[in-house]
């Protein structure tokens, strides 16, 4: 589904990574893990289009995205959820919930839906109807400004936001990046639903060993370069990963 080849990225004269080359075949979860600085997020950056490489190669189901515009990659079905969460305090629940499905081509789109098209409405309040099964929470909050949302109920709404354009591929930031311990396990739940009705997820996660019992398979990066990969049970039994990340 997703394969970069060689990717060279850099932040001005700062190359940040040094020969990015990983695939993710469909239907699977996959993890990048690694210390602070080592270009987790910038790898998802530089999928969704935010930052541009310089060298080598992005392929999504066949096609070159390498140089696309951001919200030509939201398109084609790659929604990215940053760290930090990025929604917008100002606006409810909802009307964060409708910016995630605000693309041109997207079948949800509620620019189609504010001209009167009565099957693309249906579709849009199938894809709300989705994301409140999956977190209630937030179908009690709709009217809520987000700004006044606890940090567990905004990084449920900043996924269900990424959801609302219908991706193929889910990319996830540090989803559990300050949250209680019981918030998280209702997070990773909700991963695992994604991921069973068919989405395709790459997680960055802090929690190394969360992320590799949960992934298919996983990657290790370092300043920049894949230093290892395989398989999440086998990652997790490695001696070298479980010293430098498991705490072990």
């Amino acid at each position: 589904m997703l394969e970069l080849n060689d990717i060279h990225t850099f932040y001005g004269p700062i190359e940040a990574l040094k020969g990015m080359t990983l695939k993710i075949n469909t239907g699977e979860i996959v993890c990048l893990i690694g210390n602070n600085g080592a270009g987790k997020s910038t790898t998802l950056m530089t999928i969704s289009g935010i930052l541009k490489p310089k060298t080598g190669r992005i392929s999504f189901i066949g096609s070159d995205i390498s140089d696309m515009p951001p919200h030509s990659i939201v398109e084609m079905g790659i929604s990215h959820v940053p760290e930090g969460r990025r929604i917008f305090p100002k606006l409810t629940v909802k009307e964060n919930l409708e910016m995630g499905a605000y693309t041109k081509s997207s079948k949800f789109s509620p620019r189609r839906v504010a001209r009167g098209d009565k099957i693309q409405n249906s579709k849009f309040k199938v894809q709300f109807d989705k994301v409140y099964e999956m977190f209630p929470v937030l179908k009690e909050r709709e009217k809520q400004l987000v700004g006044t949302l606890s940090g567990g109920e905004q990084q449920m709404l900043a996924i269900s936001r990424a959801l609302m354009s219908d991706p193929k591929l889910l990319l996830l930031d540090e989803p559990s990046l300050g949250l209680a311990p019981i918030i998280v396990s209702r997070i990773f739940k909700a991963i695992q639903e994604i991921n069973k009705e068919g989405v395709t997820i790459l997680l960055v996660e802090q929690n190394a060993h969360a992320a590799l019992n949960l992934s298919s398979r996983g990657y290790v990066l370092e300043n920049g370069r894949i230093k290892m990969h395989g398989q999440g049970k086998d990652l997790l039994n490695s001696e070298d990963v479980k010293k430098a990340y498991l705490g072990e």
